[in-house]
C-alpha cells in the first residue's frame, strides 16, 4: 500500500499530507540551524565523503559506499567508513568491526561493507563518535558515511546523492505522504549525483549493478547465476523487486518471490519453508550476512558491484584528499 501512495498511484497520501508539512517544516528549520551554526556541528580531521539519499528505501547506496572504498583503496589510498548501523543493537558505541561482530550487533550494511572490502569500519548513531573511533585506531585518508545526509551535526566535505532511476522520487512529497526525506531542490548543493539504473539526466552519472556468479552460502560454491535455473528468490531490502526483476533478467525462472521487510532478522525454519522441495533458494549478499551461521545446502546469495559510466566521482574526492593532504603539510 505504501508503495502506491508513495508513487503517486493512490490518493491517499491527501490524509497523510498534514504529517508531511509538519515533517518538511522540521526537517528545514533543522537544516538551517545547522548552517547558522545555532546547532553545533563537527569537522573531521580528515575529508568527509557523503553517501545518501533524499528518499526513505533502498536506491542503491551501499554498493556505491563499497565501489568508492575499492576505487580509492586500488589506488593507494586508507578510506574507512562509518555507519549509523541501522537494524543493530550493541552494549556500547562507537562500536569498530572485526571478524566477530555480527549483523544483529552492527547492522548489516556495515558488516556487508567490512566483508567485502576489508576497510575499518564504525558504527554509532552519533556519526561524530564512530568517525573519531577510527581515527583512534587507524591512519586513515577519508572518510566514506554509509548514509547520513541528513546528519549535519558531522560535517562534510563532499556529498553524493544515489537516486532509483526507475522510482526516482514518487510523488515528491515529504514523509509520510511521500518518500522524501528532503525535497528535490536539495540536490543543487550536492556534489554528485548517481542514478541507480534507469535513464540519467545530463547532469547525473548512470549507474548498474552487475553480478553473474553465485555463491553458495554454506559451501562457498560459485557458479553462474543463470546456472540455478528455476529458484525461489527473497529478499530483505528496500526495494525487492529490482533484485527479482533483475534475476528474471538473466534467465532465471522464478518459482516463487518473498519480499521481506529492509534490514529483516531471519530464522532458519521461516527461510526453509520457503523451498518445500529443496528448490534453490537465492538472495542478496546484504541477506546472506545474516544467514551464514544457519545456512543450508540449496541457498545462494548473488553479489553485485556498482559500474558507473563515469569516472568524475573518483576524481573529484581524490583530488579532494590530495589537497586536504597538501594542507595539512
Amino acid at each position: 500500500m505504501i508503495e502506491r501512495i508513495w508513487s503517486g498511484k493512490s490518493w491517499c497520501y491527501i490524509l497523510l499530507l498534514p504529517f508531511s508539512w509538519l515533517y518538511g517544516v522540521i526537517a528545514t528549520l533543522r537544516r538551517i540551524a545547522y548552517q547558522k551554526g545555532w546547532f553545533p556541528s563537527w569537522k573531521s580531521p580528515v575529508p568527509v565523503v557523503v553517501v545518501g539519499n533524499l528518499t526513505a528505501g533502498g536506491n542503491g547506496k551501499t554498493p556505491v559506499v563499497i565501489w568508492l572504498v575499492e576505487q580509492l583503496i586500488a589506488q593507494g589510498f586508507k578510506p574507512g567508513v562509518v555507519s549509523r548501523g541501522y537494524g543493530g543493537k550493541s552494549d556500547h558505541y562507537p562500536l569498530l568491526l572485526s571478524d566477530k561482530i555480527t549483523p544483529a550487533m552492527a547492522g548489516d550494511e556495515p558488516v556487508l561493507i567490512y566483508h567485502r572490502t576489508g576497510a575499518p569500519v564504525a558504527v554509532a548513531p552519533v556519526r561524530r563518535d564512530a568517525v573519531k573511533a577510527l581515527l583512534d585506531k587507524h591512519s586513515l585518508d577519508v572518510i566514506i558515511t554509509d548514509d547520513g545526509l541528513q546528519h549535519y551535526a558531522l560535517q562534510r566535505d563532499y556529498e553524493i546523492v544515489v537516486i532509483d532511476g526507475q522510482r526516482r522520487f514518487g510523488n515528491g512529497w515529504w514523509l509520510p505522504a511521500g518518500p522524501m526525506r528532503e525535497r528535490a531542490g536539495r540536490l543543487d548543493s550536492v556534489d554528485a549525483i548517481i542514478v541507480n539504473g534507469g535513464i540519467s539526466q545530463d547532469n547525473e552519472i548512470g549507474m548498474t549493478l552487475e553480478g553473474e556468479i553465485a555463491i553458495n552460502l554454506k559451501t562457498g560454491e560459485k557458479k553462474p547465476v543463470n546456472q540455478l535455473n528455476k529458484a525461489v528468490a527473497m529478499a530483505g531490502i528496500g526495494h525487492p523487486p529490482r533484485f527479482f526483476n533483475s534475476l528474471s533478467d538473466k534467465g532465471i525462472q522464478l518459482i516463487a518471490t518473498k519480499a521481506f521487510s529492509d534490514h529483516s532478522d531471519y530464522s532458519a525454519q521461516e527461510l526453509q519453508q520457503l523451498t518445500p522441495h529443496n528448490e534453490p533458494l537465492i538472495m542478496t549478499e546484504k541477506d546472506a550476512v545474516k544467514c551464514h551461521h544457519f545456512a543450508q545446502d540449496n541457498w545462494w546469495y548473488l553479489p553485485v558491484s556498482a559500474t558507473l559510466n563515469s569516472q568524475t566521482v573518483l576524481k573529484q574526492v581524490t583530488n579532494l584528499i590530495y589537497s586536504s593532504k597538501k594542507t595539512c603539510i
